[in-house]
């Protein structure tokens, strides 16, 4: 048995060196480079970066916004400036100051194979996954990689990480009465995701089942700007009424995207733009969520057939897609306010929810 590490505790490994601000080594044949997060890069490690040959790689949304040139169609992969890397990588990544200080440009963009662009493709999906601004300092290397750094590849496992049931516990609840939480570890390092069961479902039966993506913000604080605390109590009331249900809970914070780039992309609604197009200023897409998650939580619970508390078809697609039946869409129509009236309309007009 080898004590070594998978290539997905690697990439697990090189999740957490990004937040930490640290480089990691991507790796396609023969070719390497140097990838760091650009919203954490500072000093030293930012000049040895440039003396490298660094250049900034963000996405195709946030290049739209920059009127920068996405020469690689996905993606754009821009020149540093000679002085203050460091600060203007930063600038360009961080959409806040956009509206104060528009003309950040102009920008002289990379295309062809110059640079690795695989390499910068697969340190913008890095980035996302570890929950930090899409948009990455890449240094090609031509000789060896500094000791000591996390070295991953570039193709990432498309196929979902299994999970394995780490506890559950009987829990007793306000709105739902009797009740357990499952606790589901993916085996991948990336977030632990809950399924509430609420009373006894009948397995054979369709089960009333709920996919909640966590709010922090709705879910706990009581925010006015979304429904989603609303929709998460109106949820396991109903199951508690019903006798029985399953409730997702998938830490899938802001569409897929974090708390923290959740939060600038609140900032960036105060500035008048609503939640998709905030979204992509930041370099997201509308919503950056794997509903595969919640199919395969299903699955662990022996639920196959289920009637479905959503006004998401995304959802509804999924499940189905995933071999999951649903046998009935039930809406979830709660939580309207003058506060959210906008974000509601997004959500239909935009996204195609069923409001």
């Amino acid at each position: 048995m080898s004590l070594l590490p998978t290539p997905q505790e690697m990439r697990a490994r090189a999740r957490a060196d990004l937040r930490l601000g640290l480089p990691v080594v991507i790796v396609q044949g023969g070719t390497a480079a140097l990838v760091m997060a650009a919203e954490q890069a500072a000093g030293e490690r930012v000049a040895g970066m440039v003396e490298a040959g660094a250049y900034l790689a963000i996405t195709a949304r946030r290049a739209e916004t920059l009127k920068a040139r996405a020469y690689d169609g996905d993606m754009a992969r821009l020149k540093l400036p000679a002085e203050g890397a460091a600060a203007w990588a930063a600038a360009v990544a961080d959409p806040a100051s956009d509206l104060a200080q528009p003309m950040k440009g102009p920008f002289t963009a990379l295309r062809g194979t110059d640079g690795c662009p695989e390499i910068a493709r697969a340190g913008l999906r890095l980035a996302k996954e570890a929950r930090v601004l899409p948009a990455v300092l890449v240094a090609p290397l031509t000789g060896p990689a500094p000791q000591g750094l996390t070295r991953i590849g570039t193709q990432a496992d498309e196929a979902l990480a299994p999970f394995a049931e780490a506890v559950s516990a009987r829990l007793p609840m306000h709105l739902a009465g009797r009740g357990k939480l499952h606790v589901f570890r993916p085996g991948d390092g990336s977030e632990e995701h809950y399924v509430v069961e609420v009373g006894r479902p009948d397995r054979e039966a369709p089960v009333l089942t709920r996919l909640h993506s966590a709010c922090f913000t709705g879910d706990v604080l009581g925010s006015l700007k979304c429904d989603c605390g609303p929709q998460l109590h109106a949820a396991l009331a109903a199951m508690g009424e019903a006798g029985g249900g399953l409730l997702l809970y998938l830490n899938q914070e802001g569409r897929g995207i974090g708390l923290a780039n959740k939060m600038r992309a609140y900032s960036l609604q105060d500035q008048g733009f609503d939640t998709v197009e905030a979204n992509h200023r930041l370099g997201f897409e509308d919503d950056e969520r794997d509903f595969r998650i919640g199919a395969a939580l299903l699955g662990k619970m022996g639920v196959g057939r289920v009637r479905l508390m959503t006004n998401n078809p995304a959802k509804i697609a999924m499940m189905q897609a995933k071999g999951i039946e649903v046998v009935e869409r039930v809406p979830l129509k709660v939580g309207r306010t003058a506060e959210n009236a906008g974000y509601l309309a997004t959500k239909a007009a935009k996204s195609g929810h069923l409001l």
